[in-house]
């Protein structure tokens, strides 16, 4: 009798669990859309999409096609690895299309975050941010402030096992926070950091506000993170004295872009969320393909060591010599590339649009997965080889596919000031210090790229 109830209960969650899923395939099989499954009500595919990753969206790709639909992060999306569709999407923002990111993100970021304004407000912000990531600033206000942090950064690494995952995470966050605020080792810095290491989880979390989720903390966090730059903003304005940095150009007369001081601290928070993981992922991963590819290795040091020469010990890494690093930039770009730090990005139709045939609901998000168009042999000989000489090749860079940066008016702003500051990273550590592997560190590269463990490295003098 009991195995009865047990066989009958197990029957009826099972019907029920059936019918919950036919209902949801049913609520979205609007005429017109592409194929595809959308799973569970309110959660979708996310599980799935977050733990299987590539091999989820390779897997419904065999089944449907280049462009599906499913239901991920919360919301029905139509999924596009066809990369003329991806380039139309990225290209034409205007024709019914806004930056269409996670719930999370948007309210952890902002309201007034690059990322989740349009038109006429997002070419505001998209100026502004121009305005303190510009070649002029990088050649006169930043890359001395990253050549001194560098410096420091890397001293005393010698006869050491580091964790270089967490080393570059610490460089990336506390060298933005000396270029954007004059912020360096003290009581504002260490309030500061782990604050923002829990807004960074809570973005790529579920918007769901309940006491230890990451999206509770990542509110928390970014509430506490307001309270420490309104203080710094407050402070420098009572003060009356302009700091040359990132801050000192937002809040100057002379900034032709006047900002409040919501767009100010929503401007920074940018900043800083932007170019933490990509420099601090591509830099980690720069040292592993490195100590894989011995020859790509001395051809880079070859290059910083030629400029070295040409220098007294002390002097710093200047616009010219950045200019002159052609490897170490193709180095970066092959890095960014197969490592894939960014898997795509995200846009929202605002109204009923045709897309490549198929209907898109207003609404709906567009995921343009740009991850797999890296690893096209079309675009790329040998596309799972790292070959960095393949970017000496400049139309390779300007080439209609090329998305590692984004594309169209949401090409990343801050792009050069990225590469600037591990190219600079890399002048120091190359012709400093020689490195091996430990060994026994795992390297996941889906949803982010990242060591679970720490990535950890044996390092003596060059």
């Amino acid at each position: 009798m009991a195995l009865a109830m047990v066989i009958l209960a197990l029957f009826l969650l099972l019907c029920f669990c059936s019918a919950l899923l036919r209902w949801n395939e049913v609520r979205y099989s609007k005429k017109g859309l592409p194929p595809g499954t959308m799973g569970w009500p309110v959660f979708g595919e996310t599980t799935e999409f977050l733990k299987q990753g590539p091999n989820f969206m390779k897997s419904q790709r065999a089944r449907y096609g280049s462009i599906f639909k499913s239901h991920i992060l919360g919301c029905p999306t139509i999924v596009s690895m066809d990369p003329e569709v991806n380039r139309y999407v990225l290209m034409n923002e205007s024709k019914g299309l806004v930056p269409g990111y996670p719930q999370s993100m948007l309210d952890i970021l902002g309201k007034c975050n690059i990322a989740a304004v349009h038109g006429g407000a997002h070419k505001l912000m998209r100026g502004a941010l121009l305005a303190i990531v510009s070649p002029t600033m990088i050649k006169d206000r930043l890359l001395p402030k990253v050549d001194d942090f560098m410096r420091s950064h890397l001293r005393n690494w010698d006869s050491q096992i580091i964790d270089i995952q967490e080393k570059t995470k610490e460089m990336a966050l506390r060298s933005s926070l000396k270029q954007i605020a004059g912020i360096e080792s003290g009581p504002l810095s260490e309030s500061f950091i782990p604050e923002f290491f829990k807004l960074v989880l809570g973005t790529l979390s579920l918007p769901i506000d309940l006491p230890g989720t990451n999206y509770r903390r990542g509110i928390q966090a970014r509430k506490n993170i307001i309270k420490l730059l309104q203080q710094l903003i407050n402070e420098r304005r009572d003060s009356k004295i302009q700091k040359d940095d990132m801050l000192g150009f937002l809040m100057s007369e002379e900034n032709k872009y006047k900002l409040n001081d919501e767009e100010i601290i929503d401007q920074i928070i940018t900043v800083l969320y932007s170019g933490y993981e990509t420099v601090s992922t591509t830099s980690m991963m720069a040292v592993k393909f490195l100590h894989d590819h011995p020859k790509v290795l001395q051809q880079l040091r070859e290059e910083h060591l030629a400029i070295r020469e040409k220098k007294n010990p002390e002097d710093p890494i200047d616009w010219d010599d950045l200019k002159a690093m052609k490897f170490t930039r193709a180095v970066i770009f092959e890095t960014s590339r197969l490592a894939t730090i960014v898997n795509g990005v995200l846009r929202k139709t605002t109204k009923d649009m045709e897309l490549n045939g198929f209907l898109i609901p207003k609404g709906w998000r567009i995921y343009v997965y740009t991850r797999e168009i890296n690893y096209d042999p079309f675009l790329y000989s040998e596309p799972f080889t790292f070959n960095p000489w393949r970017w000496l090749d400049k139309n390779l860079e300007s080439h209609n596919y090329f998305f590692i940066f984004g594309g169209g008016t949401r090409h990343c702003p801050g792009k050069e000031l990225g590469i600037a500051e591990i190219s600079t990273f890399l002048h120091y550590f190359v012709t400093k210090y020689r490195w091996e592997e430990v060994g026994g560190d795992k390297l996941l590269k889906f949803p982010r790229v990242e060591a679970p463990s720490g990535f950890h490295i044996r390092v003596s003098s060059y």
